[in-house]
């Protein structure tokens, strides 16, 4: 039906080099939606390949469209699909699992060795004027959530796939490290499980801010305030039950297992910039500690959307810039350099 339309793309030649041109629009397939992108965020991973051209085992070889947080309308879908219909507002959950392998079976298809994941290479990403995706992937949104708020629930889905990792419960304190879009989105996602005592660092003090902002109990600067002692205080001594690490900062890392309580629970979701990174074992196992990793998250959206539709929480507070998909090279140069201003920058792109 729509054999040789063109659309427009940002693609990425090489690093630091990022051209907005036309390219064939894509055709779905029986089991695929077409969706027209409504607006898609940029994500710290994004940043990443634009500057270095890889994150660890994912090298950038061919020219590739970048992006993966994304929200849009239908406007075509193929014979077999019917959980959604031309005209729906849909979140993308951007990793497509194999659904064959004991990873698929098992429920953690986040693992899948075959998932297609938007903007890891070789798999091209979200930042032009439509995406095709198989519809399993699609999540209708409420009419009480913005295109934003949808696009926002993949980085919410790090946050709430974390809080499942830790078995965490209402009544449990927590600390989260680093205040990017993760971190601050891993507070709503923890105000998601009924958390009420929800502590947080960063050492740039407009994203302490945003954090109070968005429902922080309480926040401190790394670099300058006595965080095992000013929270030993504020639990009266009873300590913190979880830490959500999203920093990725080394020193951030290595102190989890002094900060959080014995038998507490430590979830790694932040990479540091070398990936050796000391712990010190005797604290891990003289208090019993629980230590997990996070890599994406799987089963998150229908359970976010659900929970997040009847909240009142508000992600769109982490929105700090906004820009047409033609102006793409600003919006990255600005998410690199401006660390202190700009946390989640949202592209549009304008095709009609």
């Amino acid at each position: 039906m729509m054999g040789n339309a063109m659309m427009n793309a940002a693609i990425m030649k090489d690093t630091l080099h990022i051209d907005v041109e036309q390219v064939e629009r894509p055709v779905p397939g029986p089991d695929e939606a077409l969706i027209k992108v409504a607006c898609i965020g940029i994500c710290g991973s994004d940043i990443h390949y634009y500057e270095h051209g890889r994150i660890g085992r994912y090298v950038v070889e061919e020219p590739l469209i970048l992006g993966h947080e994304v929200a849009g309308t239908i406007v075509e879908v193929g014979a077999k699909v019917s959980n959604v219909a031309v005209g729906d507002r849909v979140a993308i959950e951007p990793g497509v699992p194999c659904g064959r392998c004991d990873y698929c079976k098992g429920g953690k298809y986040n693992l899948c060795p075959d998932v297609f994941f938007l903007a890891t290479p070789p798999d091209n990403g979200a930042w032009a004027d439509y995406i095709v995706m198989r519809s399993d992937a699609l999540f209708k949104l409420p009419d009480t959530m913005s295109f934003e708020e949808g696009a926002l629930l993949e980085p919410l889905s790090v946050g709430y796939h974390a809080m499942n990792r830790a078995n965490v419960r209402p009544s449990d304190k927590l600390f989260i490290t680093g205040l990017g879009p993760i971190g601050l989105l891993a507070i709503q996602a923890a105000k998601l499980f009924g958390v009420q005592e929800i502590y947080a660092s960063d050492v740039v003090a407009y994203r302490r801010e945003v954090a109070l902002q968005m429902g922080a109990t309480a926040v401190f600067n790394p670099l300058e305030d006595q965080i095992p002692e000013a929270l030993a205080r504020l639990t009266d001594n009873t300590g913190i039950d979880v830490i959500i690490e999203s920093s990725g900062n080394h020193s951030s890392i290595s102190s989890t297992v002094n900060v959080v309580k014995r038998g507490g629970r430590i979830v790694f979701v932040g990479l540091p910039p070398e990936n050796k990174v000391l712990l010190d074992v005797d604290k891990i196992i003289d208090s019993e500690l629980n230590i997990y990793g996070v890599f994406r998250y799987a089963n998150t959206y229908a359970a976010a959307i659900q929970a997040y539709a009847k909240s009142d929480l508000n992600m769109s507070e982490i929105i700090t810039h906004q820009f047409d998909l033609q102006d793409i090279s600003e919006a990255l140069q600005l998410s690199r350099t401006q660390k202190d201003k700009a946390i989640k920058v949202m592209i549009y792109p304008k095709s009609e």
